[in-house]
């Protein structure tokens, strides 16, 4: 599902395939969003086009963007990688460019903060993260960078969660880590 213009607009067929996936998604996943409604959702999207390339490469990735909650205040709806484990198509990535440059060997390719700007989308937060673990069991076997507090991102850590033993845990590490069962979740407000 590559089919995208040079300005980040996605086909008429590509923007079809992916709006039916992510609402046949939508419907089987009632429990993610319960009293949200799909037509609501479509209607934003499609006065968020833009929103979709980023959505399509959350979903090319491996993440199965879903909705998880809705703003009312802002009227935005929050599309997160609702995959059971880290998608794979973003894994085995430091935290940021920082830490992947002070790698002397063995670098990885990418890293997920920049990976995730040229998304069109954040890392989730903590907060994020949480909600999100509240309506599934995420990241059972696999582990996601979040979004790392400056003031240990300066001490050149960085910040990850997984789910084990029926809770969620967050953990430290050098922002120039990578492994291959560690990436990062995209949210995208919508």
């Amino acid at each position: 599902m590559r089919a995208v213009r040079s300005d980040k607009e996605l086909s008429p067929e590509v923007r079809e395939q992916l709006l039916t996936k992510l609402s046949a998604r939508f419907e089987k996943n009632m429990h993610r969003h319960p009293g949200l409604s799909w037509d609501k959702i479509q209607k934003r999207l499609d006065e968020n086009p833009d929103k979709l390339w980023s959505l399509n490469e959350m979903e090319r990735t491996g993440g199965e963007p879903d909705v998880i909650s809705h703003d009312k205040k802002t009227g935005q709806y929050l599309f997160v990688d609702c995959c059971p484990e880290t998608p794979k198509g973003r894994t085995s990535i430091c935290y940021d460019r920082e830490g992947l440059e002070s790698r002397k060997e063995h670098k990885p390719k990418h890293n997920a903060i920049d990976l995730a700007t040229e998304m069109g989308v954040e890392i989730l937060t903590e907060a994020q993260y949480r909600e999100l673990q509240k309506v599934g069991n995420f990241d059972m076997k696999t582990s996601s960078w979040i979004k790392t507090p400056e003031d240990i991102r300066s001490l050149g850590g960085a910040l990850f969660c997984d789910r084990r033993f029926g809770h969620v845990f967050v953990y430290h590490n050098g922002a120039q880590s990578y492994y291959g069962v560690r990436g990062f979740r995209a949210a995208l407000f919508v």
